[in-house]
């Protein structure tokens, strides 16, 4: 008789598998050795284990059905029950129970998916209504027609609800989508009526237009024109066949009247660069003045200056602030520095700086008198304490006398 831990034959060739239930007969082997027997039917275990491993990775790995998978798991548990083999059959079945319970779970999984994905492909139709539903009030033809056939594409990939939540959305959506097509129609129909009347209020502007193109009355007629323009933004455009050919009478009609006018004004505007020129040198002048010493003579100098710069005509309009900020730039110090003479001079603010001045330099005096009377009495401490109220006092005193100076005291 041969043996292993999961099996036996016995001497009748007899061959049993061990079991929790207790033996189980395998089968018969006349054919050859004991163990030659035990071996044949612990291959047999072996490709059972084999195909049990490739079921659980199929179910775990791919997309196996769970009807499949479990007509797969009945028909090796049918093979394992069948003791055909020699192994721990015990272990295949707990196994194959395992792999029914992933299946289920599997299952049941698979089953929530699918009621996400339809609660989500809900929603998500739900959703595009209500943006249809909003495009459709939109009046943004353009963007929301996009949008909208955008909309579309997005419903067609979407899984089908049942029929009735899907056709009572689709209508909704449908009926948004026909709505604003219904808009946008009557809209650009009236869009067509306003433009053949801006087209014929444009005929009207540039007729007028060219009638003052020839015109010399530079300031009524450049007025008049600014007018006209404003007339013509306010039509609205044309059609577009029309626009452009209108726009060219009534540019070109202005372009003749404005180029006769600057042909007038070049000579002015030489003028005017040449006065330019001139008050650059005044203002270049009148900065050498900086910074003020002599404030009477500055004074009268910017004065002059000045009287010469009023002599002088019109500059070019953009280069006025520039040139006008250099002179007031210098008048500004010249002011700042009559407001410094008026302060130094102030006789109030002298009197009370000559008066602090005073009491400051009586004190330090006392302060020097205590200090040798201390010393004459051999009190070097007390000496010492209003040695140092001195030093303090005569500080304040040497910024009051500094400040008495610039008075011209």
């Amino acid at each position: 008789m041969s043996s292993d831990p999961w099996g036996r034959v016995d001497e009748t060739g007899t061959v049993y598998v061990r079991t929790a239930d207790g033996e189980k007969v395998v089968g018969s082997w006349q054919a050859g050795s004991p163990d030659e027997a035990l071996a044949y039917f612990e291959r047999k275990y072996e490709g059972l284990v084999v195909e049990i491993g490739l079921l659980e990775k199929r179910v775990r790995t791919t997309d196996l059905s769970s009807k499949d998978a479990l007509t797969a798991i009945e028909h090796l548990r049918e093979q394992v029950d069948a003791h055909h083999a020699v192994g721990d059959l015990d272990a295949l079945r707990a196994r194959l129970d395992k792999l029914v319970e992933l299946v289920e779970a599997r299952r049941e999984e698979r089953k929530a998916q699918r009621a996400r994905q339809s609660d989500e492909a809900r929603h998500a139709k739900e959703a595009l209504v209500v943006e249809a539903e909003e495009l459709a009030r939109s009046d943004q033809w353009r963007a929301a027609g996009e949008r909208l056939r955008a909309l579309v594409d997005t419903w067609k990939g979407l899984p089908r609800l049942d029929r009735k939540s899907d056709d009572e959305l689709w209508h909704r959506f449908s009926h948004a989508r026909s709505a604003f097509s219904k808009r946008r129609k009557q809209h650009f129909a009236q869009l067509d009526a306003q433009r053949e009347e801006a087209r014929r209020t444009k005929e009207r502007l540039v007729a007028e237009a060219e009638s003052l193109s020839n015109s010399t009355d530079w300031g009524l007629t450049a007025a008049r024109y600014r007018e006209l323009m404003a007339e013509w933004k306010a039509a609205g455009r044309a059609q577009r066949e029309h626009e452009e050919d209108l726009w060219n009478r009534f540019r070109g009609a202005q372009d003749v009247f404005f180029a006769a006018r600057s042909s007038v004004f070049a000579e002015r505007d030489a003028e005017q660069a040449e006065n330019l020129k001139l008050k650059e040198e005044l203002a270049g002048e009148a900065e050498k003045l900086l910074p003020i010493t002599d404030l009477k003579a500055a004074r009268a100098a910017f004065r002059a200056i000045n009287e010469r710069w009023e002599a002088i005509g019109h500059v070019p309009r953009d280069a006025r602030p520039r040139v006008e900020g250099r002179m007031h730039t210098v008048e500004r110090a010249l002011q700042e520095a009559e407001e410094a003479e008026w302060r130094r001079t102030n006789p109030e603010a002298r009197a009370r700086a000559e008066g602090l001045t005073g009491q400051l330099q009586a004190a330090v005096d006392k302060l020097r008198g205590q200090i040798e009377q201390a010393r004459a009495q051999g009190n070097t401490a007390k000496a010492e304490k209003l040695e140092r109220e001195l030093e303090g006092r005569q500080a304040l005193l040497d910024q009051a006398l500094k400040g008495l100076q610039e008075f011209g005291g």
